[in-house]
């Protein structure tokens, strides 16, 4: 199995990866769903920051820093920094934002390294929905120096339509930010990953084919 394989494989061991029906935050009801709250071991973590650094290095995306938004981001981050040294000798910074700024000891906004002129910043984060997270940090970062963003990376790109626009979310990034989104996996891969028996589930890719052709952005 290649690493987008071997990722869809452990986000169904984990148990992040659920097929049925679900009803999504969006009013959307879908066939299935990703639950990041199910990674709760330290060998998970490890393992998916592995991951996160081969999605890096696949795709050769340059990076001095990587960036984990508070606070689910954070220990993407740090682990995706680990094992890009482990894994591939690239020694990078990370740092990640406090929900409110510090007023005392060392202060300011980032813990970690501090945000410079262009610096090639990647964001690390778990699932990109509405882009709202992507807004939030745009602003603190962009307002703490002229940082070079050269890509967010994120899991899973559901591909699907906003509820305000016939793009996704990872589209949206781009076209109105400038951020290009990558993604360890989208749902594409999930369904050939399903029809070729990486992971059990295969009756439920008509039901996830239909979710797509009526909800799917145009890729």
């Amino acid at each position: 199995m290649d690493y987008k394989q071997k990722f869809i494989a452990f986000l169904a061991e984990c148990g992040v990866l659920k097929f049925g029906t679900f009803k999504l935050k969006s009013g959307r009801i879908a066939p299935y769903f990703l639950n990041a709250g199910e990674y709760k071991t330290g060998a998970q973590i490890k393992r998916l920051g592995e991951f996160y650094a081969d999605c890096i290095h696949e795709n050769g995306i340059q990076v001095e820093t990587l960036f984990g938004p508070a606070y689910k981001g954070v220990p993407l981050a740090l682990s995706a920094a680990v094992a890009l040294y482990e894994k591939y000798g690239q020694d990078v910074n990370f740092c990640f934002d406090r929900k409110e700024v510090k007023d005392h000891g060392e202060g300011g906004m980032f813990v970690g390294k501090q945000p410079q002129d262009n610096e090639k910043l990647v964001i690390v984060e778990d699932v990109m929905t509405s882009g709202k997270a992507l807004k939030e940090v745009l602003p603190k970062l962009r307002g703490a120096a002229n940082v070079n963003i050269t890509g967010m990376v994120i899991t899973v790109d559901r591909m699907e339509k906003a509820l305000d626009s016939d793009k996704s979310a990872v589209q949206q990034a781009w076209a109105e930010e400038g951020v290009k989104v990558y993604s360890i996996v989208n749902i594409q891969d999930i369904v050939a990953a399903l029809e070729a028996g990486v992971i059990e589930g295969k009756e439920h890719v008509p039901a996830i084919r239909e979710y797509l052709a009526q909800y799917g952005a145009k890729y």
